[in-house]
């Protein structure tokens, strides 16, 4: 049975479902849809065409599916998804797509999106994504399962993090971020690999000494990058972490790459 507090205001036409807990002073709109044990901590506000799956909390002050900060926003009825079982704290703020962007920003399942965090319009983000204290995406960010990203980074439009990838705090980042990449710096470089996750998350020892060997070559100073990465998914062709990274790094990327500081940069 759901538990609505007196003082929340929730339009008729919004779908709730079973176990639901509403707060105080909560505000849903008629076109939320609120998945089986959903928590709303208390002066939430839910609106336009927003879903939240099952057991997903949110905290106070945080403003979610309302229209996305896009001057070329003009009204059309797109839509906000996010996944089960994420973890929204206080003054985080995720915004729906775009005519631009596909009608679309999804999250997915098992986030946790701290204190002040952003998820802007058309963003696309996996599983187990972690938002560290007021990290922002701007407008049409993919994120891979499992990444991380540090306290006030801010994510330039159309950048792309690939899975398991860390983004230190107050990076920013302007380029594309390979699979079990590790970047950081005020403009973000490419610092390694994030070998931590990598353990924590139960990649066997031959795997991460692969993909290190492989970074290794990706980043060598000899021949083109093209080069490079026809060498590396050759040698590496049993691991599969490493063509992971490959294919990344040959898809469609609108802002380019983030890639280590070169040797003699200062």
């Amino acid at each position: 049975m759901a538990s609505i507090h007196e003082t929340a205001v929730i339009d008729a036409a919004a779908k709730i479902g079973a176990d639901v807990t509403v707060g105080p002073y909560c505000v849903v709109g008629p076109d939320v849809t609120l998945g089986d044990g959903v928590v709303l901590k208390a002066h939430v506000v839910l609106d336009g065409l927003t879903e939240v799956g099952n057991e997903t909390q949110i905290y106070p002050f945080a403003s979610i599916g309302l229209p996305p900060q896009d001057l070329k926003y003009g009204g059309e009825k797109s839509r906000l998804i996010i996944g089960r079982n994420n973890i929204i704290r206080e003054h985080a703020t995720m915004n729906p797509g775009t005519a631009g962007g596909g009608m679309e920003t999804r999250v997915g399942d098992n986030g946790l999106f701290m204190i002040g965090t952003h998820v802007a319009h058309d963003c696309q983000l996996g599983n187990h994504v972690i938002m560290a204290n007021n990290a922002t995406l701007a407008g049409h960010v993919t994120v891979g399962d499992f990444a991380v990203i540090g306290g006030l980074a801010a994510v330039h439009q159309f950048v792309r993090i690939g899975e398991h990838a860390m983004i230190g705090g107050l990076s920013g980042v302007e380029h594309d971020v390979i699979p079990y990449g590790s970047v950081m710096g005020e403009r973000a470089r490419l610092s390694g690999l994030n070998i931590i996750g990598l353990k924590r998350r139960g990649f066997d020892r031959d795997t991460i000494h692969g993909i290190r060997a492989a970074y290794r070559d990706l980043f060598a100073s000899e021949g083109t990058l093209e080069e490079r990465l026809d060498k590396v998914a050759g040698d590496f062709a049993d691991n599969s972490v490493v063509q992971q990274v490959t294919a990344f790094i040959r898809g469609d990327s609108k802002r380019g790459l983030v890639i280590p500081k070169p040797e003699n940069d200062g």
